[in-house]
């Protein structure tokens, strides 16, 4: 009996020991939730707010709902992370993993650089899962960030620690406000996961924060994206603005672009991007010509406008490598090519932005 006894009391020993531990969540958003261009929105997880901000169409209001480019700091000495989202909108585009599309990217902070922890997103099923995302971290306090879903829409997130551990707010070590204006390049369309889109290496490469308002195949030079841009609290503007319209377009909107935001921010830097050249031009005539005019409508319109208008930049990119297989879908580079795009601008990009002070 006694033996008995002494087996069913290590068996309960050990199911004590491997019992899954109970999560104690904090909203996100309650934590420091960094990157967004405009600041105070009425669903903290939206980078515009659409009930301030009108005249976006139907796609367009979809994009600016979206969290890419969104982070949050946070320091916990929990040994593994979950968490409980609850989505509006989510994408299922084929040319983008599930992961950077409705999932989670962590990145905890080493030796004073930011190191990839883990990421993880829900199956479409599941939706309303509970997330695992780290497990076996070491002891001691982890100071994180995690970036949000680059094509979905947040109504809450919950951030789950284990019971017993802290989790608190992280300073942001990030300096100065860098909005980016962009297509779905800049959205990171075609990114594994959420923290790989080039304004994100570009971040985390240099401290700067850039505030990224990527609306995949919207941006084209509207007055009512001017508008927001207008009113953003930024110390410069970057734009990834050549990629969506076209070339008639482009030079019907260009100048009254500049002009309009010039009004509210005349002394801060404006740096256009060219667009990158599409893969999908190798072999295809009608692409090859329509992408070629609108790169040249940007390069003679550019000229002209960094001439004319103070505080304007002109610099060239790049995403392809010699053997131009960068591409995911002929359009959209995957990591790499978004890593070639950043090192391509970083550069120049820190060259003008130092001229303001911003470093």
């Amino acid at each position: 009996m006694k033996k008995i006894l002494t087996f069913a009391a290590s068996a309960l020993l050990v199911i004590a020991v491997n019992a899954a531990p109970k999560y104690v969540y904090t909203e996100a958003s309650d934590l420091n939730l960094i990157g967004k261009i405009i600041e105070n929105t009425s669903n903290p997880y939206h980078r515009v707010d659409t009930v301030k901000y009108k005249g976006f169409n139907e796609a367009e209001n979809v994009r600016i709902r979206c969290s890419s480019g969104l982070a949050v700091l946070f320091r916990t000495d929990s040994r593994s992370i979950r968490l409980k989202p609850e989505y509006g909108y989510t994408s299922m585009a084929a040319h983008t993993t599930g992961v950077s599309l409705r999932g989670y990217d962590l990145y905890i902070k080493k030796d004073g650089k930011w190191l990839y922890a883990a990421s993880a997103a829900p199956a479409y099923d599941k939706l309303d899962k509970e997330v695992p995302l780290i497990n076996s971290m070491p002891e001691g306090v982890k100071e994180c960030m995690l970036y949000l879903p680059i094509y979905s829409e947040l109504y809450s997130l919950g951030i789950g620690v284990e019971e017993g551990s802290s989790i608190e707010a992280l300073e942001s070590p990030f300096r100065h406000r860098v909005g980016i204006f962009g297509s779905s390049y800049t959205h990171g369309v075609s990114t594994s996961r959420a923290g790989m889109s080039y304004p994100m290496q570009l971040m985390r490469w240099t401290g700067i924060q850039f505030l990224n308002l990527g609306v995949s195949g919207n941006c084209k030079l509207q007055p009512h994206f001017a508008d927001v841009l207008c009113d953003a609290d930024v110390d410069a503007l970057v734009f990834d603005a050549f990629s969506n319209p076209s070339a008639q377009m482009i030079q019907k909107r260009l100048f009254p672009f500049i002009e309009q935001i010039q009004k509210a921010h005349p002394d801060i830097p404006l740096i256009f991007q060219q667009t990158i050249y599409r893969e999908r031009r190798n072999f295809n005539g009608t692409a090859e010509k329509k992408d070629s005019a609108k790169q040249q409508m940007a390069e003679k319109l550019m000229k002209e406008a960094c001439k004319k208008y103070r505080n304007v930049y002109f610099i060239q990119t790049n995403a392809a490598d010699e053997l131009h297989e960068t591409s995911v879908d002929g359009t959209h580079p995957g990591d790499y090519g978004y890593t070639l795009w950043a090192r391509s601008i970083q550069k120049p990009l820190l060259k003008i932005l130092k001229k303001y002070g911003i470093r």
